[in-house]
């Protein structure tokens, strides 16, 4: 399985906003998308312009075909002139515990 775990600083003032066509896609991703296994955002507790993505995918196929649906690319203009730095860490899953 493939993760990505996103570190996100946006814009002052522009969390609700990037959290809003966030959250959409987010939902979206797990509710349509059958490779997409975890898709969570995190408001960071002490700085309310970082937002942490965590996302898991059956394989690196799965995250591929999820940058090409329709929630995907319709969320991009939205967040894109919002965020001022991005970093990204991709691992491989190695254990996953189940969520009850």
């Amino acid at each position: 399985m493939y993760s990505l775990f996103i570190k996100t600083r946006v814009r002052p003032g522009t969390a609700d906003a990037f959290l809003s066509a966030i959250q959409a896609n987010a939902a979206a991703s797990v509710a349509s998308e059958p490779g997409c296994l975890v898709f969570d955002v995190s408001l960071d507790r002490e700085d309310a312009d970082v937002i942490y993505l965590y996302e898991i995918y059956q394989d690196d196929a799965a995250y591929e075909a999820h940058t090409q649906t329709a929630h995907f690319r319709d969320s991009r203009p939205l967040v894109e002139p919002l965020i001022i730095e991005q970093v990204c860490f991709e691992s491989d899953v190695v254990a996953r515990n189940p969520v009850s």
